[in-house]
């Protein structure tokens, strides 16, 4: 492409700006390509059936013999949960991560029999070298251990990529290394590629240490079953959990397949000492309700996953007993109100005590950071450009406002879309043309043939239902009977004669009518059929259901 200029390094999302996931950025400089990350999104309500929503790949594709590498910053989904599908569509010789991201990674391929071996461990030490960049790393604290930075020296200078973090003074696990950033800073940053999830919070944001002192007083104060819901990918705060239960002599149930599989790779990889605490429910029937912790899914009130399944009565495993307090140790993510809502509502009703995250109970802290921590990562690297990430628009604006009080120039700070290209040369850097960029749908095994018209026919059909027109065609010629009707969804048929009568009536015309107009071709008399019953059942009902024409060949 043409602005693609030799000597020139080129930065683009296809994934992560003016959106919470999909995370996926692209560092190009003539031949080579290192990509950042590749998560995915979880669907909104709207797009019945879909199970993930991922970035196009087709960029990748076309340039996969440029691709030196991909770089993962740390272990959440919206970070490396698109890597199963990226493999299966784009070669990527290698994948660097931190370790518990790589222990998530390899469950994963190995789930979908993916035959990718490649995978070569990280740390905050770790240095890569190719013919144009070179890759080093720095910690950050974040709600997974193993949290990396991005430090990407190119032939135009250094690009910083925070990855999720906050600035916690009083962690569970390590610190960040602002030793290390004020390094990378002092020695000068063209462009910084900085996290804006929280950029709309004020201050500072809670220490892990202050959620661990609030979760303690629940234990020692309680002494009933204690339901404890929160973020699988939240290691440290398992990691918590799991000791004080083990202080106030408690054992640990585990419930929620994520639950299970974090877990277990933060014991296999020593974050967690789970040695005679954790056992199976089987077990845990045999104990008295103070000796019980149980550790689940369904904090964001998902209908499927653990808690919502005990608060609605319908887990196999699990009934509430009075005595239980349930606690939601987690916020809200934007548009989980709702569920969350829900479930709270079930359980209050099921009489047992909850305890959400609010001003009196400290039983959540974010893993990312607030204004005052976006400023400091800012006065830290110092950067001669300012590109916020990860967020969706109103969090970049927000970003870049701050970046602009921290003396950033207002001309040199870049809020971009997904496919937007910074191209940076040696007189500075500016926005310079696009890549294909976009959401693919995955719905089961399948991958991007699920687009937009799909999407509002499943609508339709949730919505206002499906009428099937059955026809019997003598010699491409002649209509047979009377065509039948079936509903799903619409009208119950047993129910409504004369108005399934009426629409058979209305489909008998309107083929009669065309099937010599279109000659043998079915196609076109299956659209002159749709045009003709639609209006007639808008008008009838005032619903405008999916349509399906089926023929039958009578020779």
């Amino acid at each position: 492409m043409k602005f693609f200029e030799n000597g020139n390094t080129q930065v683009f999302a296809l994934g992560g700006l003016g959106e919470v996931g999909k995370n996926m950025y692209v560092i190009m400089h003539n031949n080579e390509i290192v990509i950042i990350d590749s998560g995915v999104m979880f669907p909104k309500d709207e797009l019945l059936g879909i199970d993930y929503v991922i970035p196009d790949y087709t960029f990748l594709k076309q340039n996969e013999s440029k691709i030196k590498g991909l770089f993962i910053t740390h272990g959440h989904e919206d970070h490396i949960g698109g890597i199963p599908f990226l493999l299966q569509t784009v070669n990527i010789p290698v994948i660097y991560a931190p370790n518990q991201a790589l222990e998530l990674i390899k469950r994963k391929i190995e789930e979908r029999s993916i035959p990718f071996k490649n995978l070569k461990v990280i740390d905050g030490e770790s240095k890569i070298k190719t013919k144009h960049f070179e890759i080093e790393f720095f910690n950050t604290t974040h709600s997974i251990p193993d949290s990396l930075g991005i430090a990407i020296s190119t032939p135009n200078g250094v690009i910083v990529s925070t990855g999720d973090f906050k600035f916690d003074l009083t962690p569970i696990g390590p610190m960040s290394n602002i030793h290390k950033m004020a390094e990378i800073g002092k020695k000068g940053v063209k462009l910084l590629m900085s996290d804006s999830t929280n950029a709309l919070v004020e201050g500072f944001s809670k220490s892990e240490f202050k959620v661990d002192a609030a979760l303690g007083d629940i234990f020692a104060r309680h002494t009933g079953r204690l339901i404890i819901a929160t973020f699988a990918s939240n290691i440290y705060r398992l990691k918590h959990i799991i000791e004080t239960s083990k202080k106030n002599n408690r054992k640990v149930v585990l419930f929620g397949r994520s639950m299970e599989t974090n877990v277990t790779i933060a014991i296999e990889s020593g974050y967690i000492d789970g040695k005679d605490v954790i056992i199976s429910a089987d077990e845990a029937l045999k104990l008295k309700e103070n000796e019980i912790t149980i550790l689940c899914t369904g904090s964001q009130g998902a209908p499927l996953a653990a808690l919502s399944r005990i608060a609605n009565g319908s887990h196999k495993q699990i009934k509430l007993l009075p005595n239980d307090i349930v606690v939601f140790s987690s916020s809200p993510i934007p548009g989980n109100g709702a569920y969350i809502a829900k479930t709270i509502n079930q359980l209050y009703l099921k009489g047992v005590r909850v305890l959400t995250n609010t001003s009196l109970n400290d039983i959540h802290a974010s893993g990312h950071g607030n204004e005052e921590e976006l400023q400091l990562m800012l006065r830290l690297m110092k950067p001669e450009y300012f590109m916020p990430m990860h967020g969706e628009y109103r969090m970049l604006k927000k970003h870049a406002d701050l970046a602009i009080e921290c003396g950033i120039p207002k001309d040199n700070v870049f809020i971009m879309d997904n496919g937007e290209v910074l191209n940076i040369g040696p007189k500075g850097a500016k926005k310079y043309g696009a890549v294909t960029a976009g959401d693919v749908y995955v719905d089961g095994n399948r991958i991007g043939d699920i687009g937009g018209i799909v999407i509002k026919d499943r609508m339709i059909m949730a919505n206002d239902g499906i009428i099937v027109l059955i026809a019997n065609i003598k010699n491409n010629k002649q209509l047979l009977g009377n065509v039948n009707v079936t509903t799903r969804g619409f009208i119950l048929v047993n129910e409504n004669e004369e108005l399934i009568n009426k629409i058979s009536n209305c489909a008998n015309e309107s083929i009669k009518k065309n099937i010599k107009i279109t000659k043998n071709n079915y196609s076109d008399l299956k659209t002159l059929l749709i045009q003709d019953v639609s209006p007639f059942i808008i008008n009838e009902t005032g619903r405008r259901p999916l349509i399906l024409p089926v023929f039958m060949d009578i020779k």
